[in-house]
C-alpha cells in the first residue's frame, strides 16, 4: 500500500515580532498556503525501521541525521506504536527561502502515516507536529490562518478569497536563527495583522497588500543583500504590494490577477528563480 501526500508551501502575508517568551520569539502572522508542494510517498514497512529517499533541489546528499522527515517518522511511530516506513520524497519548495517546505514535510510525513495506519486523532497529530516545528502544525491542514505565539496557535480563517503572488527565491538563504537575533535591534511597533486580516474577508487585494510587512525583513536584508534586491526587482512591477516570507530569503508580490502576475513574470529578467503562485486550501 502506498500513501501520496502533496505538502504545501506557506507565504507569511504578514509576520510581526510581539515579543520575546521563555527564550523564544512571539509571532503574529497571517499566512496562505500555495499551489506548490513537495510530493511525498510513503509505504508500509513490517518493522519500525525508517528509510527515506530525497529527489530534487539539492536534497539528494541531505544526511540521514539531519532530515526533519525521518525525525517526525520516527516520532509517529514511537507516539502511535506503529510499524516503521518507506518514504520518498520528491522536492518542489525551494530550500531555505521561508516557504516552510521542510515544516511542511514534517507535516506531510504525519498526515501521511496518519493515513497508512489509521492512527491519531487531529488533536493528536497537531501536538506531535507543535512537538517538531513552529510552522507544523498550521501545516497539518494549511489554507488561510492566523498564526501566533511561536506559530503552534492557529486560528483558522473561512475565507474563499484567490490571491495570485509571484514569487522571487534567491539561491542564497538567511539562517533564521541569526535572524530573529538581529531583530532584537529593530524596534517593531505596533504593527498586528488586524487590518490584513480584514482586507482577506473583504477581498480587497489592494487593501491587502498596503498591510503586507515582516518584521524580519530589515534583520534579513541586512544579513542577506539578495533579499533587498529581489525586494526592489518586484517593486518595479508595482504590485498591490511586497513581502518577505518567514525569514527569507523569499520575496513575493501580490497582483490583483492572475494576468497581470504573468505579465510581470514574463517581464521579469533578473537573476532570481521566479514563479508564479495561487492561494490554495488543500483537501486533506
Amino acid at each position: 500500500m502506498e500513501i501520496r501526500v502533496k505538502a504545501y508551501a506557506k507565504l507569511n502575508l504578514t509576520l510581526a515580532v510581539t515579543g520575546v517568551r521563555d527564550g523564544y520569539h512571539m509571532l503574529d502572522s497571517l499566512v496562505c498556503t500555495v499551489d506548490m508542494f513537495d510530493l511525498i510517498k510513503l509505504k508500509r514497512r513490517k518493522d519500525k525501521l525508517v528509510s527515506v529517499e530525497m529527489h530534487g533541489r539539492g536534497t539528494e546528499t541531505l544526511p540521514y541525521e539531519k532530515n526533519n522527515a525521518v525525525k517526525a517518522a520516527e516520532a509517529f511511530i514511537k507516539t502511535f506504536d506503529t510499524c516503521g516506513t518507506d518514504i520518498k520524497i520528491f522536492k518542489n519548495i525551494p530550500v531555505g527561502a521561508g516557504l516552510g517546505g521542510s515544516s511542511a514535510d514534517i507535516s506531510g510525513v504525519i498526515n501521511g502515516m496518519a493515513r497508512l495506519y489509521g492512527a491519531g486523532g487531529a488533536a493528536q497529530l497537531k501536538q506531535l507536529a507543535d512537538s517538531l516545528g513552529s510552522d507544523t502544525g498550521y501545516l497539518l491542514n494549511g489554507g488561510y490562518a492566523r498564526l501566533e505565539g511561536r506559530g503552534e496557535i492557529v486560528r483558522r480563517l473561512d475565507v474563499k478569497t484567490k490571491l495570485n503572488f509571484l514569487l522571487l527565491a534567491p539561491k542564497s538563504g538567511v539562517s533564521t536563527a541569526d535572524c530573529y537575533r538581529l531583530s532584537d535591534a529593530y524596534a517593531g511597533g505596533n504593527f498586528n495583522s488586524d487590518g490584513a486580516v480584514f482586507a482577506l474577508f473583504a477581498g480587497d487585494a489592494a487593501a491587502l497588500g498596503a498591510c503586507m510587512r515582516n518584521d524580519l525583513y530589515a534583520p534579513a536584508a541586512r544579513l542577506n543583500p539578495d533579499v533587498e534586491k529581489a525586494y526592489n526587482e518586484l517593486a518595479e512591477f508595482a504590485p498591490c504590494g511586497i513581502c518577505m516570507t518567514g525569514s527569507g530569503s523569499g520575496v513575493f508580490a501580490l497582483f490583483e490577477s492572475a494576468e497581470m502576475c504573468a505579465y510581470a513574470k514574463s517581464r521579469y529578467r533578473g537573476k532570481f528563480e521566479c514563479i508564479q503562485l495561487k492561494s490554495v486550501v488543500p483537501k486533506i
